[in-house]
């Protein structure tokens, strides 16, 4: 099921299938904490215009980083040591470009979080649909310890999953917070022991596979559009989205599978 465009060699990403219709992204760059340089921004935008193009290519797709250590540190700091203005700004151009694309992705995109999600990591996992952590991960937004603020979706997602009093201390403080204090907080949904965090987060997104997959996409879809409106609005979307599942096949067989007393058998038609 790999998509041709998925094909090429990747410096800073490895692509693997652990399932049919399942999709493993590791950031892979562990002597740099998997920190995000231009490179990887390319890559991860290349890889998910490519999902995005292709939208039942995939049913499920895990986002996690290389090692225990580190989810990603955020963007490297080494790359942008004497960068122009004008380079820098260009660089962070194309960041945006980035979470824009990992948005975009019509499968559920899951995050696996390893380690330490920092500033730009921390963006990317708020940017999954939900994520599962180590429990030995940390989280933080620090980017006004260097000078900037969070320009990855930081001040908007982060509210979003906490509320706006806690947002505004970790951002504006740049203060690590721990997995238990994610956990509560809403920022993941499940903790996991050490080097267990992708085993679990695969087994739920197998269970997801094996779901009809245009409902899945069409759920995601009322989800994402409806928070962005009022209630009668969201409600009003989420009828038109339903309505597009009525002539599927995967419609009828639902219904047959459970008359016939046997497990579905979805093709995403």
């Amino acid at each position: 099921m790999r998509l041709a465009a998925l094909d090429k060699s990747l410096d800073t990403l490895l692509l693997t299938e652990p399932d049919e219709g399942l999709l493993l992204i590791t950031l892979n760059r562990p002597e740099r904490a998997n920190a995000m340089n231009t490179a990887m921004g390319e890559e991860l935008i290349a890889t998910f215009s490519a999902l995005e193009a292709a939208p039942d290519a995939y049913r499920c797709v895990v986002l996690t980083g290389a090692g225990d250590r580190a989810f990603c540190a955020g963007a490297d700091l080494k790359e942008r040591d004497g960068m122009s203005d004008a380079a820098f700004a260009s660089q962070h151009y194309m960041f945006e470009r980035m979470m824009r694309a990992l948005l975009s992705c019509p499968p559920p995109l899951l995050g696996a979080v390893n380690g330490a999600a920092y500033a730009g990591g921390l963006e990317i996992a708020l940017s999954c649909d939900f994520c599962f952590a180590s429990q030995a991960a940390r989280f933080a937004l620090t980017e006004v310890t260097r000078g900037i603020m969070p320009g990855g979706g930081g001040t908007q997602h982060l509210p979003r999953a906490i509320g706006a009093r806690r947002a505004k201390e970790a951002i504006f403080t740049g203060e690590p917070f721990t997995a238990e204090q994610a956990l509560a907080w809403g920022v993941v949904n499940r903790l996991c022991p050490p080097g267990h965090v992708v085993e679990e987060m695969l087994a739920t997104a197998s269970r997801i596979c094996s779901n009809a997959p245009i409902s899945v996409r069409q759920a995601k879809k009322s989800i994402d559009n409806g928070l962005q409106a009022d209630l009668r609005t969201g409600m009003l979307f989420e009828i038109e989205a339903y309505y597009q599942l009525i002539p599927t096949e995967d419609r009828r067989e639902g219904i047959a599978a459970y008359n016939e007393r046997r497990p579905p058998r979805f093709k995403g038609r």
